[in-house]
């Protein structure tokens, strides 16, 4: 991969600016430029698309990601130390990188962005699932984006791809599922990062639904899983009491036991429960 920019190999990179990963911004490094490659090509082709990109580090999937044809990168960064290296990235793409300092939960990035947009991250560990949702959950769908690439750790990507029945299936899985097509595309073991970290990551890729899998008012359907899925342990009627006074006659009507509880519900019974609801 340095063959193809010409910049030096990451380790130089982190060496020679001094990066090392701060755990405060929940960091982990990928330093194989291959496998950074590898994550960028689960994007799709990219040769059209301006991309978001979200806490870049030393700028591998960065690379990664220009090296593939992104039309442009935007990658926001919350550390400073990280800049100058990314500053060189840009300057061997010349036109094509843009990097904005600050916080990616703080900043709103559709003014630097030109549709068609996607999404690829090594998300840092402790905003990746907030991020996520605030993409799942806009008012107003089809979202900006049309693709998500994302690296979680791997019980986060289970629960993002998880089945009804299952222990991972919860408030993260009919989210996502309702209005996209998401799907496990890469598995990576603590030793791919430096440092490394205690558990196992996953890349999921997630396609926007040109409209939900199933009619249900956003709000709505958030606060019922919200509920349920707050109180798992609980029989759904007693989950969700207080989002109702009749709410047995909400579940019967929506095709779910008052007894079952939250993670026995499919997809298509919490959307037929949001609509009774609303």
């Amino acid at each position: 991969m340095s063959a193809i920019d010409g910049l030096p190999p990451l380790r130089e990179v982190i060496a020679t600016h001094e990066l090392s990963a701060k755990k405060s911004l929940g960091q982990n490094f990928l330093l194989d430029l291959n496998l950074t490659a590898k994550i960028a090509r689960q994007a799709g082709d990219l040769s059209g698309m301006d991309v978001l990109e979200i806490g870049p580090g030393p700028g591998g999937l960065t690379r990664g990601l220009l090296a593939e044809g992104a039309r442009r990168v935007l990658a926001i960064e919350k550390d400073a130390r990280c800049l100058p290296a990314l500053a060189e990235i840009a300057a061997v793409y010349p036109g094509r990188l843009e990097v904005i300092e600050g916080d990616a939960l703080q900043i709103d990035p559709l003014a630097h962005l030109t549709p068609p947009i996607a999404i690829c991250a090594n998300l840092p560990y402790n905003v990746g699932t907030e991020l996520l949702v605030r993409w799942l959950t806009p008012d107003a769908w089809p979202p900006f984006w049309q693709t998500l690439t994302l690296m979680f750790q791997r019980e986060v990507a289970e629960r993002i791809v998880a089945v009804p029945g299952s222990k991972a299936y919860g408030r993260l899985a009919v989210l996502a599922q309702w209005r996209t097509e998401a799907r496990i595309v890469l598995s990576l073991p603590p030793g791919a990062f430096t440092p490394p970290p205690k558990v196992a990551s996953a890349v999921v890729h997630l396609r926007a639904l040109p409209e939900p899998r199933f009619p249900a008012d956003r709000k709505v359907l958030e606060r019922v899983v919200a509920a349920a899925f707050n109180q798992r342990r609980k029989m759904m009627r007693a989950a969700l009491k207080g989002l109702a006074p009749d709410i047995e006659n909400h579940l019967h009507a929506a095709g779910i036991l008052p007894t079952e509880r939250a993670e026995q519900v499919s997809l298509e019974q919490f959307c037929a429960l949001a609509r009774g609801l609303a």
